[in-house]
């Protein structure tokens, strides 16, 4: 569920970007290529948070891929040890 909401601000994140470059456009008191290098280094600077999140979303999955595959690997010997609980219990109540 976090990982949901972590993904949803990314989306508004860059809804506010496109919004606020079309403002900037619209309003921008300065000159045409002052204004495109100005939203050129704000576009990058997004760019870069939304690279920085996505590698840290991306580390998140791999710390749960390995907490799950670490469960999986404790659930398979816990399940190997009953196995031979139940193989040992019963051939000494055969023998």
């Amino acid at each position: 569920m976090a990982d949901q909401d972590y993904g949803n601000r990314a989306v508004w994140f860059m809804a506010g970007i496109a919004i606020g470059a079309t403002v900037a456009l619209l309003y921008a008191p300065a000159t045409g290529e002052h204004t495109r290098r100005q939203l050129a280094r704000r576009a990058q600077k997004g760019r870069d948070v939304l690279a920085d999140s996505g590698g840290d979303l991306l580390d998140r999955g791999r710390e749960m891929y390995e907490r799950g595959r670490k469960l999986a690997d404790e659930a398979a010997d816990m399940f190997e040890r009953g196995r031979k609980i139940v193989e040992s219990t019963a051939s000494n109540l055969k023998g």
